[in-house]
């Protein structure tokens, strides 16, 4: 892997990061999966136009930054507060500020990205899990069941 990357590469670590030359987002994506991209993004943007209208411009950037860090399963304040140019300390007094905190807005995301995602029955449920951050199915489902009163499998039933 380093020979690859050409550079030493850490495992195990708490977050998946590279850093890269500013230059290489000149490079073309060879690559690229144009079916995954185009898939979350529909979903993220329909899910986040059935919010309220008066959605801090702050909240829309830091639900922004979650949708790109759930698939990776650990969604950290302080990698969104970095991703965002702040501090985590700065990040939650903002919100603060707004009345809100980043922990509802995690879950919040992700049960309005769970419905969403169900409601698409070409998605299996293991991949919904994977793309809301979960490692298991069985968390997913117990969380869901939490947000909803029903498992998955059923609110997709419910729904045909």
């Amino acid at each position: 892997m380093a020979r690859f990357v050409g550079t030493a590469v850490q495992f195990g670590a708490d977050t998946d990061e590279f850093a890269v030359n500013a230059n290489a987002r000149e490079l073309p994506l060879i690559h690229a999966d144009a079916y995954l991209n185009d898939l979350l993004l529909k979903y993220c943007e329909a899910a986040l136009a059935v919010r309220r209208d008066n959605a801090s411009q702050l909240r829309t950037h830091v639900e922004n930054a979650i949708s790109s860090l759930l698939p990776h399963g650990r969604v950290l304040v302080e990698d969104v507060a970095r991703s965002l140019g702040m501090s985590e300390r700065t990040l939650a007094r903002k919100l603060a500020d707004e009345g809100l905190n980043f922990t509802e807005i995690l879950q919040q995301l992700r049960r309005d990205l769970a419905v969403r995602y169900l409601n698409d029955r070409e998605l299996h449920i293991s991949k919904i899990a994977w793309l809301l951050g979960f490692n298991e199915v069985s968390a997913f489902t117990h969380t869901f069941k939490r947000w909803t009163g029903k498992t998955p499998s059923q609110m997709r039933t419910t729904a045909a």
